[in-house]
């Protein structure tokens, strides 16, 4: 039973810093926060932040990856079941769940003080299954064509991550994921016909 209770209060407390921590990410680079007004942020003692974390960054790195495996976690079943390979629109949705749900490192990353490796992170993480899937729907294209595309396609996607965000992620995680299929659709003529 004190097993319990400890995780429990493990859990709120690293939940505490986790939002306190993403609070100053919106208005400071992490260069400038401290683990003393993290601390005070959160409404604990530095010793308790010290218990979990080596410093600032070993936090980050934390959240990251919890945010990469939950990312990876979001699209395996999309990328790999024979059934749903290649739907873009689950795709989508899946990827836009992910992100609602870590809104929080989202407001971040395309934020002011942004942290540009992890979404550069993120986008790597489908990058060779789409790669992939488009050169056997479009034989004609070369690879580095469809390696631009896929440049092209992530690029705009970042822009309509942001705009999503700054408006506060009202338009549903469903008709957000339309819209970028959509969207994608219509550029991916060009993979029919290559120069």
């Amino acid at each position: 039973m004190k097993k319990e209770s400890n995780d429990h209060r493990v859990r709120i407390t690293k939940l505490l810093i986790r939002r306190s921590f993403t609070d100053l990410l919106k208005t400071k680079p992490i260069q400038s926060i401290s683990v003393k007004e993290l601390s005070d942020r959160a409404g604990i003692n530095r010793g308790t932040f010290y218990t979990h974390y080596q410093d600032i960054y070993a936090l980050l790195e934390e959240i990251e990856n919890e945010m990469l495996i939950e990312f990876s976690q979001a699209l395996e079943p999309l990328l790999n079941d024979s059934t749903k390979k290649g739907n873009l629109a689950d795709i989508c949705n899946g990827i836009f769940y992910c992100l609602k749900k870590n809104s929080d490192m989202c407001t971040f990353m395309v934020g002011d003080y942004n942290d540009k490796e992890l979404m550069s992170k993120l986008l790597n993480t489908g990058k060779e299954f789409c790669i992939n899937t488009y050169h056997s729907l479009f034989p004609k294209a070369t690879i580095k064509q469809i390696e631009y595309f896929y440049s092209f396609v992530s690029t705009g996607c970042i822009g309509l991550i942001r705009k999503w965000i700054e408006e506060g992620m009202i338009l549903p995680t469903e008709e957000i994921a339309r819209m970028t299929e959509n969207m994608i659709m219509s550029g991916i003529g060009f993979l029919e016909n290559p120069l």
